[in-house]
């Protein structure tokens, strides 16, 4: 089996928890289903879910490289020298990262609303960028627009390999064909 969620913003990626926070026990109905992959508590987006361990491997595995690609909203208009860094790959304390797809984008038409929502501040404006990546170290994405000046303020994972989140709502899941 295989099962697409939209993780909500502020959802663990585990079943369990002591605190009381959200986890995927509120959201998936499905038992002896495990997360391919991980999305932090604060990121949204498509999270599969799979009880085959062959299939798991296959999409979270860097050397079968299934690209998962993010869309980023970013504090301040974020420049062609930062998109053109971040296609390079950027340093981080754990080592470069390797070249992404990443390119301008549009807040899209169809992003639901987030709770809480996004801090706005007048003078500062925000900007979104695609970013595609082939390698899923601890926060990734975050620290790569932070090293090139532009702090991730929301992140939304929309694809992993041939899987897209398409028009699934927040909490919502699909069942999906492997």
């Amino acid at each position: 089996m295989l099962i697409a969620l939209n993780k909500p913003f502020g959802v663990l990626c585990q079943f369990t928890t002591d605190d009381g926070r959200p986890t995927l026990a509120d959201y998936v109905p499905h038992k002896d289903v495990y997360p391919a992959g991980r999305l932090d508590h604060d990121s949204e987006g498509l999270l599969l879910l799979t009880d085959d361990g062959v299939l798991a491997h296959r999409l979270t595995d860097p050397r079968h490289k299934q690209p998962k690609t993010y869309l980023v909203q970013v504090d301040g208009a974020i420049s062609d020298d930062a998109v053109q860094a971040l296609r390079r790959g950027v340093a981080l304390n754990d080592g470069p990262t390797l070249p992404a797809a990443v390119e301008h984008a549009q807040e899209p038409a169809w992003l639901w609303p987030r709770d809480p929502p996004v801090r706005f501040r007048k003078s500062i404006p925000t900007s979104w960028v695609s970013i595609s990546l082939r390698e899923g170290r601890n926060r990734q994405v975050r620290r790569m627009t932070a090293a090139v000046g532009f702090p991730t303020l929301r992140l939304i994972r929309v694809r992993i390999g041939a899987y897209a989140l398409e028009d699934l709502l927040p909490g919502q899941v699909r069942v999906l064909k492997a």
